[in-house]
């Protein structure tokens, strides 16, 4: 008999490889979320972005899972993004979200923006 195969373990720099490439932004973002019993509109600050969603700082405790409706104008445009997004990532008041909502459009429009900034890591 043969022995079965064995995974191969993820190490660090596996774990830390991301799908997509960051970007840096700095735009204000609102989030809107169900807190207790009513709607909460926050006012938060893009600090990353990329293809698949941002790293926003907000002043607020979300739990990783919950899903936020985020509303934001890209610099340098004039048209408003309403988007669902869900937390990935949280380090103290810096949250990341993966967007959930995307339009085609809106992921070509995302695209060539992303390409005017700077990568972020």
């Amino acid at each position: 008999m043969t022995a079965p195969t064995q995974k191969r373990t993820a190490d660090a720099s596996d774990r830390r490889r991301r799908r997509h490439s960051r970007f840096r932004a700095d735009f204000t973002v609102i989030a809107s979320y169900l807190e207790t019993n009513a709607y909460r509109r926050l006012e938060g600050h893009c600090r990353d972005l990329s293809e698949a969603g941002m790293g926003l700082l907000l002043a607020t405790d979300m739990n990783i899972g919950e899903v936020v409706g985020l509303s934001f104008t890209l610099p340098g445009s004039a048209t408003a993004w309403e988007l669902r997004g869900v937390v990935r990532y949280r380090r103290g008041y810096h949250y990341g979200f993966e967007f959930l909502s995307l339009a085609p459009a809106q992921r070509e429009s995302l695209k060539t923006y992303l390409g005017t900034l700077e990568p972020a890591d």
